[in-house]
């Protein structure tokens, strides 16, 4: 194999076409950001069952295990995102599928709801800074080309983990008990760690800017595996910090656009986990079967999945702030017509579509802007600091719109209200603005359309 005269090799690697080893890579993150989608709603087949066995009452006992793993991801992703800037994020993901696989085992064998409260907040651990962890890969090994479309592939993993859950936990549950969800679980999660080991080499931008032992022999040998010609010697290390303490993402140059991107995410997640928590129960309170249930959250997720591709495929060619905002907009507009009531369950199945679509396309757009917004030893920081906030609101948005149920505000209000969360996200970010580094991708590749081919 030739040595490249251009010692570093991510500009290559930027401005050419994926190999096949970095769409493989791609794509394995986007099969493990559906372990989440898959949890996420396996927990809800689950609570029926969880209920019974533990004679837990529907209100305080209940909502401590659904919230316990909420919480568990967004402690990980704000303290454990960083994980993947300084050890790596290959020896990130592996830790994390490793926490996660433990965590979803231990959940089939709880014979408490404590246990299984401290079960589910310590696999939200794992969850939490594999997120982190995963955003950063997939921006590392695209091309600047088609960056934004693969961090949004990734990104609609989430909803195919959601469609895969209600295909498969649906009819095994009619023969199994609950714990069968936790197992099937913990076996997924395990079957990726050997697929990770032999399939992912480190980010060839992480090694450039750590350069830890052996940096150019394990660049040349995946530069190898995709083809590439290999290099004489390592590029210099940019100026700033190798490691990535999270105090820097709340100085200059990012305060703002930190600050900005967490009040977007954490505002919009409050709308989309209003939808997502609450479509059950309020389809039940309308006098629809347990199968009805189903059905229609079937089509949340599948809508959600088919709003991420779409945005993926306009990003490359669309400003991606004014296309996040716009489909922010749109989400809050959705959700306000969801709560106007539907005549029947074919017209009820379509607005949830419609509001899974727009809503999912937010989320999409968000993990993108992430994905762009900061250099490489701040990316998996940065991203970890804006998810964990955001968690935070996913845990807020369900008990608030309890709250107000109970209070007596009736679902079209109580839809407008939680509806604009989104809407105040997409304000947010219309002053987002990307800081200009050496190290960080250029901001006008950020927002504006990815040049023609």
């Amino acid at each position: 194999m030739p040595e490249m005269t251009n010692n570093d090799p991510r500009s290559l690697l930027a401005t050419s076409p994926m190999s096949s080893l970095q769409i493989l890579v791609c794509t394995v993150t986007v099969f493990l950001n559906a372990l989440d989608g898959f949890d996420l709603l396996a927990i809800s087949f689950a609570t029926s069952g969880i209920m019974s066995e533990f004679h837990i009452p529907p209100a305080a006992g209940l909502g401590l295990v659904l919230s316990m793993d909420l919480v568990g991801m967004a402690i990980g992703s704000f303290l454990l995102g960083g994980a993947a800037d300084y050890f790596g994020r290959r020896r990130a993901i592996l830790a994390f599928l490793v926490v996660m696989a433990t965590g979803m085992y231990l959940c089939s064998h709880a014979n408490s709801e404590a246990t299984l409260a401290l079960y589910r907040f310590f696999t939200g651990l794992g969850i939490g800074g594999m997120l982190a962890a995963i955003n950063a890969t997939a921006a590392e090994f695209s091309n600047d080309r088609l960056r934004k479309f693969w961090v949004a592939l990734m990104t609609i993993g989430y909803p195919l983990g959601n469609i895969l859950a209600a295909l498969v936990l649906s009819p095994l549950l009619k023969t199994h008990t609950w714990r069968v969800v936790f197992e099937l679980g913990a076996v997924a999660t395990a079957v990726m760690i050997p697929v990770v080991w032999i399939c992912v080499p480190e980010s060839i931008s992480w090694l450039c800017r750590k350069q830890p032992a052996n940096a150019l022999a394990r660049i040349n040998g995946a530069l190898r595996r995709m083809g590439r010609a290999t290099i004489d010697s390592l590029p210099p290390i940019s100026a700033g910090p190798i490691k990535a303490p999270l105090a820097d993402v709340f100085k200059k140059p990012y305060l703002t656009l930190t600050l900005l991107l967490v009040f977007a995410y954490f505002a919009h997640i409050i709308s989309f986990y209003y939808l997502l928590k609450w479509v059950a129960p309020i389809v039940k309170l309308l006098g629809y079967s347990p199968s009805n249930i189903a059905d229609v959250l079937f089509w949340a997720s599948a809508g959600g999945a088919t709003g991420g591709a779409v945005l993926g495929l306009l990003a490359l060619r669309m400003n991606l702030i004014w296309l996040t905002s716009g489909v922010l907009v749109m989400g809050m507009i959705s959700i306000t017509i969801f709560g106007m009531g539907q005549s029947n369950l074919s017209e009820l199945k379509a607005i949830v579509g419609i509001c899974g679509f727009f809503t999912n396309a937010g989320i999409v757009g968000l993990y993108t802007l992430l994905a762009l917004a900061y250099p490489t030893h701040l990316r998996a920081t940065g991203t970890g600091v804006v998810i964990g906030a955001g968690r935070g609101g996913a845990a807020l948005g369900p008990v608030l719109a309890g709250y107000l149920f109970a209070h007596g505000m009736s679902l079209q209000t109580l839809s407008i209200v939680m509806g604009c969360g989104s809407l105040f996200g997409a304000i947010a970010l219309l002053f987002v603005k990307f800081a200009s580094t050496s190290e960080a991708m250029p901001a006008t590749a950020a927002i504006s359309p990815a040049s023609r081919p």
